[in-house]
């Protein structure tokens, strides 16, 4: 039996940036299930938190740790950035690489990768410079390459931001099938509809630190805080 990565234990965690203390300290554990959503105003350091779980960001101080060790972990997790970042290959060969990197052979990687263009309805585009596609289309093809290495953590920034309703609930339903397989999901979100769709737990997320963490269904309906109660009215909370 494989042993998990989770739980993740942040402890003290902080991200520093030209002196300035741009998230923490932070304190925090996530199991091993479901989806995490972390709301909160702009600048309130969502992606940083993101980038400091996933390790793209280093820790001032404190510690950030999972269950194995921190190489054995990364290997086991994939990013997905709010801008889709995308091989200047083809459909195909932008999920067939990583695929490669981690020693499949390149047909075994190319069936794997067609099955993915299959499921996110992008077989037609395989031999399309992956540059060239929709911004919705760049988006399935990033989530489809990350969760194509089988990872047990997936971290998302704001996967479906400006996109159409399509585009939005065609990746709402990867993130969902990939929780129903067993994928941990972290992920940042501006839309209040997505979380509450989303969300089995939310952290909010204020000038840095964890001001409110409550289930999904407790945050979006009565929120504990006057801050959390502010944010969802759509006012300004700073």
């Amino acid at each position: 039996m494989v042993t998990s990565i989770l739980p993740l234990h942040l402890s003290g965690a902080s991200v520093v940036k030209r002196g300035k203390t741009i998230v923490g300290p932070i304190d925090l554990e996530l199991g091993s299930t479901g989806t995490t959503i972390i709301m909160g105003p702009n600048g309130s350091g969502k992606t940083t938190l993101l980038k400091l779980m996933h390790g793209l960001e280093r820790s001032r101080s404190g510690s950030v740790d999972w269950a194995l060790d921190v190489h054995e972990a990364r290997h086991r997790q994939a990013f997905v950035f709010q801008t889709p970042i995308v091989l200047r290959r083809n459909a195909l060969d932008n999920v067939a690489y990583p695929l490669r990197l981690r020693g499949m052979s390149k047909s075994q990687a190319n069936e794997k990768a067609l099955t993915w263009l299959q499921r996110i309805d992008l077989e037609d585009a395989q031999n399309l410079n992956a540059k060239l596609l929709s911004g919705g289309e760049r988006q399935k093809l990033a989530i489809a390459r990350a969760l194509a290495v089988g990872p047990e953590v997936l971290f998302l920034d704001e996967p479906t931001s400006n996109l159409d309703g399509q585009s939005t609930r065609e990746i709402e339903a990867l993130i969902s099938e990939a929780v129903g397989n067993g994928i941990r999901v972290i992920m940042t979100t501006h839309d209040f509809g997505q979380g509450k769709r989303l969300a089995d737990d939310v952290i909010f997320l204020l000038k840095g630190k964890i001001h409110e963490r409550n289930a999904g269904d407790t945050f979006f309906g009565s929120p504990t805080t006057p801050e959390a109660k502010a944010f969802l009215a759509g006012d300004i909370v700073d």
